[in-house]
């Protein structure tokens, strides 16, 4: 079997530097984003809360999003950029041209038939993943689906201009371009919120989300056209790049498909859980709402810090010059220094899910309909997803450098493992462990959320060692995550004590009063330990001030 290393091209013209400035770029189009994305909630909860409408709209909105995943930002991001980039580098730019045109094409062939068949079996699907709801609940889940299925197509094409976009370095409109759709939910949310039933805004904010998706579209289309000149729209099967993409795309894509099914099953296993709280006027329900929302926090670092230094890599790993040692060894590096990027900004967010994640739910989403309850449970289920959030984390960088080599199904098989102990670690902790421990069934959803957190560290850890086998040794020297958890924890209990004496009447003023230190606190101890991270923050915010 050929080495995947010396698949890598060796005689390249190296890219304009863009190690750390292409990160910030993600960094910023990202935050730009999510910033937008937790106001979306926060008007969500408010107008929606977490009741059973909720439910329905989680549920629905998992099933065609599996279309975009499936297709979408990490699939191209792991077959197409290192291709694309590649040729981009050598100056073949007529042969990337039309290497990006007939994967658009592919795409767009593809994901036009996949939405016509989510469309017409809307009820066999919904059927399929989320057994537990019956009734009107069900029935709003397949209306939704159907309006939200044609986005999901649109996000697919949003997904290939990405694609486009960060292989010629251009990263803040690929990411910050998704606020557009975030936009375009906040307004239909507080317009279609004034007066209106949860079943029927649910319904409005579908169709917010159909129009969102095709702006984030048309945003980035311009740009795409303008820098990928030798662009050609023909499905062009029988071109060996376009063969090379299309055989990288297959592994990632299954694996995609099964991580997909995972979170089918931890949706349908939400679905059977009971909800533990008071719900408010409206459709019974609550846990597949409550992993929804602890979703949506978790995936804030992992968004944030894991994908903006991963994405920022990619395309900078795949033109990689030199011998294969020398690859290697430039590989080691960037993989090092992103690994402490990361392990930096997210293990205190992971001691502030664990210790704070009441304060952090209630100042998001606690108005309305969203109750104090409510948001204890989120945490419950936030702290659950707190095991694993760094393996998730560093491993999305782990993945990046297999995908520089042209290897996608090492990540492949290590994602069937997670996914096959994560379902069954999540039937066992979501639908018995309450049982065994005699606490409320309603904390299974945290049982759903553990139990993906080991099977996160065992994938970590075989992604690390196949790795280390082919480049070298890599990972995070033990003495600096020391440093950097004693000062994430003195900063979590710090805050833990404000919130005690400060209490949690005001939830706003709670996360302001709470957060704030909390975060200084941590950069304080940092410095004192002398942690280089810090530095390099300051410098950087000092050199914009």
């Amino acid at each position: 079997m050929t080495d995947p290393a010396s698949a890598v091209p060796l005689t390249v013209t190296p890219p304009a530097p863009q190690g750390r400035s292409g990160a910030v770029f993600v960094f910023a189009g990202i935050l730009f984003s999510r910033v937008l994305g937790l106001v979306r909630e926060s008007a969500f909860a408010f107008f929606i809360g977490n009741g059973g409408e909720a439910d329905a709209w989680r549920a629905a909105f998992r099933i065609p999003n599996a279309l975009q995943n499936l297709l979408g930002e990490g699939v191209l991001s792991a077959s197409f950029i290192p291709v694309y980039a590649s040729l981009m580098a050598k100056g073949e730019d007529e042969e990337a041209g039309a290497v990006a045109g007939a994967i658009g094409a592919l795409l767009a062939l593809l994901t036009a038939v996949l939405v016509l068949f989510g469309v017409l079996l809307a009820p066999i699907i919904v059927a399929g993943i989320a057994t537990g709801f019956q009734g009107e609940k069900r029935e709003l889940t397949i209306a939704i689906v159907r309006v939200l299925f044609p986005g999901a197509g649109l996000f697919v094409m949003s997904a290939w201009c990405l694609g486009v976009l960060n292989s010629h370095r251009r990263f803040f409109l690929s990411y910050a371009a998704q606020g557009i759709w975030n936009l375009a939910m906040i307004v239909t949310l507080v317009v279609g919120g004034r007066g209106a039933l949860p079943a029927r805004l649910v319904i409005i904010a579908a169709w917010g989300s159909l129009v969102g998706a095709a702006a984030q579209l048309l945003i980035q289309l311009p740009l795409v056209l303008r820098l990928a000149t030798h662009l050609r729209f023909a499905i062009d099967a029988k071109r060996e790049s376009v063969q090379t993409v299309v055989r990288n795309f297959v592994p990632v894509f299954i694996g995609r498909g099964v991580v997909q099914i995972s979170a089918f099953v931890d949706s349908w296993l939400a679905s059977w859980i009971p909800a533990g709280v008071a719900i408010t006027a409206g459709l019974t329900g609550g846990a597949v709402s409550a992993l929804g929302y602890a979703q949506i926090l978790y995936t804030l670092p992992v968004s944030l810090f894991g994908m903006s230094v991963s994405a920022a890599e990619l395309p900078a790993m795949s033109t990689a010059i030199g011998e294969k040692d020398e690859i290697a060894r430039q590989l080691r590096e960037r993989l090092q220094r992103g690994l402490r990027q990361i392990a930096f900004f997210v293990v205190p967010s992971a001691a502030a899910f664990l210790a704070l994640g009441d304060v952090i739910a209630a100042a998001l989403f606690q108005s309305g309909r969203f109750t104090h309850d409510d948001a204890v449970w989120v945490w419950g289920t936030l702290a659950g997803s707190a095991v694993g959030l760094l393996a998730s984390t560093l491993g999305r960088l782990y993945s990046s450098t297999y995908y520089a080599l042209r290897d996608t199904r090492t990540p492949l098989r290590y994602a069937i493992v997670r996914v096959v102990l994560t379902t069954a670690l999540g039937a066992l902790f979501a639908l018995k462990l309450p049982g065994w421990l005699g606490i409320d069934s309603k904390w299974g959803v945290a049982g759903l959320t553990a139990s993906a957190g080991i099977a996160g560290w065992v994938e970590f850890v075989m992604l690390r060692r196949t790795l280390n086998e082919r480049i070298g040794a890599t990972g995070i020297d033990l003495g600096y995550l020391a440093k950097v958890w004693t000062s994430a924890l003195v900063a979590a209990a710090c805050g833990f004590a404000i919130k005690r004496w400060f209490g949690t009447a005001h939830p706003k003023m709670t996360g302001l009063v709470v957060l704030v230190p909390f975060g200084l606190i941590y950069f304080a101890v940092a410095a004192a330990l002398r942690v280089p991270e810090v530095h390099g923050v300051w410098k950087r915010f000092s050199r914009r001030g």
